[in-house]
Parts: C-alpha cells; structure tokens; sequence
C-alpha cells in the first residue's frame, strides 16, 4: 500500500534557500511514498513566495506571521485534512538535506513511533551547530529527560516525522513560538512513541536564526515555562 507523505517547508524569508531545496525535493522519489511538497510561506518580506510558486509544489501563503510554530501546525492542519499518512517538516533554510529524510521513514518503519526526531548529536556528524547553542541543546536534553523521562538529545531539531495520531494531534495545538522542546512534552503526556535517528544536517545557506544574541536568554526561560505548563496541563 503506498503511504502519502506529505513534506511540510516552513518559510520565513528563505528566497536564498529556497531554489536549491525545492529541487532537490523534486528530485526525491522513495518507493512505496506518495510524497507531496508543500510550502508554508509566514508572510515574507521577500520573493520566498514568489520563488515557491515557480516550483511544482502545494503553497499555503499565510496574511500574517505566525511564527515558525503557527506555519508547521498550518502544514500538519493541511495534512489532516487531506489524510495524509505521514508528515515531515523539512526547515526551508537548508539545514536539513532531502536525502536524510529516508533515515527518518526508515526509523518510522522500524519502531512504529507517533514522532519522529532527526538528530545531529547521537553521532555527532556534520554540521553541528555553535558552542552556545549546543549549550542550549545541553540544557534542554535534561529539562526534556525531567518532564518526560525521555532521553532526546537533539529536542530543538526541527527535523522530524509526524505519524497520523500525532497529525491529528498537532492540528489541534501546537507550540507557537519556538515549538520544538515544549511540543516534546506535549506528545509525551499524550501518551505518544518519541524516538531519535542520526541525520547529517547542513549550516544554514542564508539569514539569521531568531534565536541569537540576548535573544537566547529569552528563549529558554520562556521555552523553559511553557514546557512547565505542558507537563502540568490537564490532559484532555
């Protein structure tokens, strides 16, 4: 039976990218995958819209920004509704290679996980990010393993494979700002399979990541409190 997978781009300015990726996606073909390619443009301010519609892919153009968490649930909501099997977010920066995507289908098959996380520190391979962050990375690993028992190395990947329980899941809620850690314990107190792939992932081809700087301190006292309250919320 073939599997429709759908590949979930969320974009935020990525018109540097964004060439380069939608063609190496054109390119992939996996037997037994119906793979479809969709684009969620976060309202850029440059040609990432323009550059995506130039390419044989699905284009969810949203009015306004949503945030890296509000443009991955647009994707997944696509995907429930049109009852996709899986979906894989492949960030639009060209840090996550198209090639490394089966090494996450192929954990999928093998362990039967809800999510799957892509990561780049259990053989530590390629590209693997600043001290700072891995610092940051470090820190969430314990907080993860403290809300979860759950040993995730790389909980900020967002790498990663969505079965349909965790589809479903994610078209209700998900984290909207700097998802990845919090949506961990998320699925976690759903009761969900969460397990962990080597990939080799690339250094970002252009822009900024919002995460830098002061910005970083930020980031995890506010991530830090909303995976707080995930891991104290009544489960539905």
């Amino acid at each position: 039976m073939t599997v429709k997978l759908l590949i979930i781009v969320p974009c935020y300015n990525e018109q540097a990218a964004l060439p380069d990726l939608l063609t190496e996606l054109d390119k992939l073909s996996i037997p037994g995958y119906e793979i479809t390619t969709l684009v969620v443009n976060d309202c850029s301010t440059d040609d990432t819209y323009a550059v995506a519609i130039r390419h044989n892919v699905k284009v969810l153009n949203l009015p306004i920004n949503l945030g890296i968490g509000g443009a991955v649930q647009s994707g997944l909501i696509y995907a429930f509704n049109h009852q996709f099997d899986l979906a894989v977010q492949l960030d639009g920066d060209g840090q996550h290679p198209p090639k490394e995507l089966t090494k996450l289908l192929t954990c999928h098959r093998a362990t039967g996980a809800n999510l799957v996380i892509g990561s780049r520190f259990i053989k530590k391979e390629g590209f693997q990010s600043s001290f700072t962050r891995r610092l940051g990375i470090g820190y969430f690993h314990r907080l993860n393993r403290f809300f979860t028992g759950m040993y995730i190395f790389d909980s900020t990947s967002g790498f990663r494979l969505f079965d349909k329980k965790a589809i479903e899941l994610a078209s209700v809620y998900y984290p909207d700002d700097y998802p990845e850690p919090e949506s961990l314990v998320y699925f976690a107190k759903a009761g969900f399979s969460i397990e962990e792939t080597p990939v080799i992932m690339a250094g970002r081809v252009s822009g900024q990541s919002s995460i830098r700087n002061f910005a970083s301190l930020y980031y995890c006292i506010k991530v830090t409190i909303a995976m707080f309250f995930s891991a104290i919320r009544k489960t539905q």
